[in-house]
């Protein structure tokens, strides 16, 4: 009671709510990986914040407003004390601040926080104006979240899991190519596509703040969400531990066979004996080097997988066994003077072979072959932190991050590409033997990614004004290349008739009845991107009870080709991005806030984008009369096989097909390109209704109106060069390209130029593009009180337009940037609801103590499905095709063909708009875990037995959208399922430290 009265006398908090089922987190702080505490106290008092596990001491002096603010603490509990006063316990989480009074005749409503024994927890934020959600690592120890960085994302209002066949996350009904992921500061996403992260073991995270709207000026690259983490540091104790993880094939329940409505099995074969186990387990350190002074948190974790997909008459099994290590120092040179390291690696490779199957009698056959792939890759950033005066501080950090995709066989380096046509096969008959050693007849590619980033943060404590300005620079680098295997060279045995004239011009000889088409394939080239930003914040308290955020952040970035020549740039004035907010404390005492913002961020492109144009490409065929076959040994396995023998050349090399390297991009590229962005704007409530119940409700609204594509433009006014070009635009805006005709620059408006119908010439150009998200999110929470705990949410949104993003989740197309949006006007006329619309989204999560051995935990996330769109292939005046019948193919029409289907001139089509064909079903799933603690005499020894998808729920996620194969030629798939959601796991995780 001592401790609970101190703090009724002497704290009023009302900061961010620090547990799982916070609404609203804290102002970003430098690179977000550190905290504040801030608040009012007599002018001219001392305060003082010591963290015992580390020893870190600070003190400031109360300014003349009687303002105090001491920033860049590392997460975690903090006793603050004014003056001589009693020190009063407080918690620091990532990305936050902690606003704590300590007016000595101040009135004190402890309605605003939580009370955990002698620790203050804030439940309502009055310093942050933007939509994120905080977890700790002991907070999602007590629920059935999986062992993911995606899993933790889930957990906030407006995150859904993408149907896309690539996968991925949606926030706010964004694509999954626009989000960003950080750890300690280092930006770590996929460089190359914009669509996965590097990541560490879950036990060496500390603390996780998903941001989903409202974002300050420090972030940018983004127009989705952010991911920011931060890994666990070590403390002046020792301890230790170690932790197991068990998935068990037993464990999992079995995927259906998937049928079509006609009886024939689903595209991706059988599905109902694929699975496998998984195992890691993990030992880390930590502790001090030096007390008080140098602390290390050190990690080894070995993994070890073996998954298997089992058709109908060929098996494939995978084996990858993968270890990680990861250490993070942290020297406190002094109470002023912080330095960082954090090291890890993340490679990772498997190997998988194949196996003739028969599915009758479940009997593996001989091996057929084998690949590997590989990813992942060494990681670091040293970051500096500084305290100049009580009232500035400086951040410094440098960082790499590297990532790897690549792939291959045993039977590269030895054994060529064969293959015959149909031609072959007509005329002289099946193969009687194996014709060619490789197993896959693919080629090896492999892609190399490095980031380096270097970033200074800067904040400045002004009377009623915290001052935030800072500036960054990432240099990404892909190095990507596809050849083929063997002697570099495929080959192609074909039927030949003499007199026949070949691509090369080439004529074939009396007598020669079969030839050899030896192709020579090699691209891929060193790519890179540029980009720099700075930004410029104040945060001004302009009355005690009411904050104002001004930020401002212009981004800068540069793609260079292989060649070092530009393919695009932006410079700091064609991305300005604004933001603004506001938090109102209504009755001053930190229960209830009014909060907004608004704000424009930006999005760069991709290297994806620059390697597509840029890299390079020899591509040459030789043509040989085919002079018999030769019986060779494979390498790999000593068995026979057959392989062409080459006889006379015919022609020269045809060398049609290379590419140099470009250095010259003007046709492809327009010269007043500019960027996309999104604007984004939110009105907030939050209240506390008591120490452990708060609500809340926001209402968000987001618009694009700008894409970055491949646009075919076969019609320039003034311009007969463009008669099938592909060049990277604006569409629907004004743009301007590079004549070689006249050898000038020519601008045309390609919403009304750039395209010529086939058949009826018309002139037309391409609709604006345009993307808007409206949501009203509502939430409840009950705060955790080492009883228990519930959070509720439900969002009701929409999301409309004519594109997704960069990439196009309805044909399941994911190349960033350079999706089909733009390869026919008729792929982006219709607006409507898009595939990321989910009118309904309701999420429960709560747990609860039985008492000191038992501990339960239980979610539920529901939301309606997406929308059904129809692709046909033609549409009015026009023949040329506006998609293909292949189902990532890409593109499409709305118009769908009922009659006269043979003659443009004749066909009569019917408009279907966007979702016409109804939606997809509710996709739910339910989990469950409990937690035993068992006693040990040294130490804490824990079980979690976690269950996900406990209903196991198989729901559609993605149906066939491709309606016509040719005009009024329906496919016979359209609308069924292709994706279904993830079956039943069951996971037991046993934790031991000290």
């Amino acid at each position: 009671m001592r401790n609970v009265s101190t703090i009724r006398k002497s704290a009023l908090s009302f900061a961010m709510g620090l547990c799982l089922s916070s609404l609203v987190a804290g102002p970003a702080l430098a690179q977000s990986v550190t905290g504040a505490i801030a608040g009012r106290a007599n002018a001219g008092e001392t305060i003082t914040v010591k963290n015992s596990d580390t020893g870190l001491v600070r003190t400031i002096t109360v300014g003349k407003e009687g303002n105090y603010r001491i920033a860049q603490l590392p997460p975690g509990n903090y006793s603050v004390a004014a003056g001589s006063g009693a020190a009063v316990s407080v918690s620091v989480s990532l990305g936050g601040t902690t606003t704590l009074n300590l007016l000595k005749d101040g009135a004190v409503n402890l309605d605003a926080v939580q009370v955990l024994g002698s620790r203050v927890v804030n439940r309502v934020d009055v310093h942050s104006t933007e939509s994120s959600t905080n977890v700790t690592r002991q907070e999602i120890a007590r629920l059935p979240v999986d062992q993911s960085l995606t899993s933790v994302a889930l957990l906030a209002p407006g995150v859904i899991a993408s149907g896309a066949s690539f996968g991925g996350l949606t926030f706010g009904g964004a694509s999954v190519a626009e989000n960003v992921v950080y750890i300690n500061g280092l930006d770590v996403t996929d460089p190359y596509r914009r669509q996965g992260f590097s990541t560490v073991p879950f036990a060496f995270y500390q603390e996780f703040q998903i941001k989903t709207g409202g974002y300050s000026a420090e972030f940018g690259r983004s127009t989705g969400g952010v991911i920011n983490a931060i890994t666990r540091s070590g403390g002046n104790e020792f301890h230790a531990g170690a932790e197991a993880t068990f998935e068990p094939f037993a464990w999992a329940s079995t995927l259906k066979d998937h049928f079509h409505s006609d009886g024939t099995l689903d595209e991706r074969d059988r599905t109902s004996r694929d699975g496998g186990s998984f195992y890691k387990a993990n030992v880390w350190a930590s502790g001090p080097i030096v007390k008080d002074r140098l602390f290390f948190f050190a990690m080894y974790e070995q993994r070890d997988s073996n998954p298997r997909d089992i058709d109908t008459i060929e098996a494939f099994r995978t084996t990858s066994n993968n270890d990680f290590w990861g250490a993070k120092f942290d020297w406190r040179i002094n109470d002023d003077h912080l330095l960082e390291l954090l090291a890890f690696s993340d490679k990772a490779k498997s190997t998988t072979s194949n196996y003739e199957y028969d599915w009758d009698s479940g009997v593996f056959g001989d091996k057929n072959g084998e690949s590997y792939s590989g990813s992942g890759g060494d990681n670091y950033s040293l970051t500096y932190t500084g305290h100049f005066t009580e009232n500035f501080t400086a951040k410094a950090m440098y960082g790499i991050n590297k990532r790897s995709a690549t792939g291959g066989s045993p039977w590269d380096a030895g054994c060529s590409i064969v293959t015959r046509s149909g031609s072959y096969t007509a005329q002289f008959g099946p193969a009687t033997e194996q014709e060619g050693c490789h197993p896959t007849n693919s080629s090896v590619s492999s892609r190399f990614d490095k980031r380096t980033a270097m970033r200074l943060d800067f904040e400045w404590a002004l009377g009623d004004h915290l001052l935030r300005f800072g500036m960054d620079r990432e240099v990404m680098d892909s190095d990507s290349s596809r050849f083929y295997p063997g002697d570099g060279s495929s080959y192609l045995v074909q039927a030949a008739s003499a007199g026949g004239v070949l691509p090369n011009g080439a004529v074939i000889p009396s007598g020669v009845t079969a030839i050899v088409d030896a192709r020579r394939y090699i691209t891929g080239a060193p790519v890179s991107t540029k980009a720099e930003a700075f930004y410029i914040e104040d945060n001004w308290n302009i009355t005690p009870n009411l904050l104002l955020n001004l930020g401002v952040r212009a981004d800068k970035f540069e793609n260079t080709l292989a060649s070092g020549a530009t393919f695009a740039k932006a410079s700091f004035s064609d991305m300005i991005s604004p933001r603004l907010g506001f938090s109102w404390d209504v009755k001053g005492d930190g229960s209830t806030k009014v909060f907004g913002n608004a704000g424009r961020y930006y999005i760069p492109l991709t290297n994806k984008l620059t390697d597509y144009f840029g890299g390079g490409t020899t591509d040459e065929h030789t043509y040989y009369v085919l002079d018999g076959w030769v019986e060779k040994s494979d390498p790999v396995t000593g068995m026979p096989y057959l392989f062409p023998r080459l006889g006379a050349q015919l022609g020269p090399v045809d060398t049609e097909g290379n590419v140099a390297a470009p250095d010259d991009v003007r046709t492809e590229v327009a010269r007043d390109l500019k960027q996309v962005f999104q604007d984004e704007y939110i009105l907030g409530f939050q209240r506390a209704i008591n120490q452990t119940w708060s609500y809340g409700v926001n209402a968000t609204y987001r618009k694009v109106t700008r894409a970055v594509e491949d646009v075919r433009i076969n019609h320039v006014e003034g311009c007969p060069w463009y008669s099938g070009d592909w060049p990277i635009l604006n569409p629907g805006d004004t743009n301007t390209l590079w004549c070689p005709t006249t050898g000038d620059w020519v601008t045309f408006d390609s919403s009304q130029d750039g395209y010529k119908a086939l058949g009826s010439g018309l002139i037309m150009g391409y609709k604006k593009p345009r993307r808007t998200y409206k949501s009203v999110e509502f939430q409840l929470d009950r705060a955790w009180d080492e009883h228990w705990s519930f959070n509720a949410s439900y969002i009701w949104s929409k999301t409309e337009g004519n594109i997704e993003g960069p990439v196009n989740s309805d044909t399941g197309y994911a190349d960033t940037n350079l999706v089909q949006y733009y390869d026919h006007p008729a792929v982006n006329e219709r607006y409507g609801v898009l595939f990321n619309d989910h009118r309904h989204q309701i999420k429960l999560r709560g747990s609860y103590k039985l008492n000191d051995y038992f501990l339960f935990g239980a979610t539920l996330s529901t939301y309606s499905g997406g929308p059904i769109s129809a692709f046909g292939v033609r549409w009015p005046n026009d023949n040329r095709s506006a998609g293909g019948p292949s189902e990532y193919s890409g593109g499409g029409s709305g118009w769908l063909c009922q009659s006269g289907c043979s003659d443009w001139t004749t066909r009569q089509l019917v408009f279907t708009p966007l979702g016409a064909f109804g939606r997809m079903p509710w996709v739910t799933d339910v989990s469950a875990n409990v937690t035993w603690t068992i006693p040990v005499p040294v130490g804490s020894l824990k079980a979690r037995f976690a269950v996900y998808n406990l209903f196991n729920s198989q729901t559609t996620v993605n149906v066939h959208t491709r309606y016509e194969s040719t005009p009024g030629n329906k496919m016979p798939y359209f609308g069924e399922a292709k994706g279904w959601q993830s079956p039943r796991y069951m996971q037991l995780v046993l934790t031991y430290e000290y």
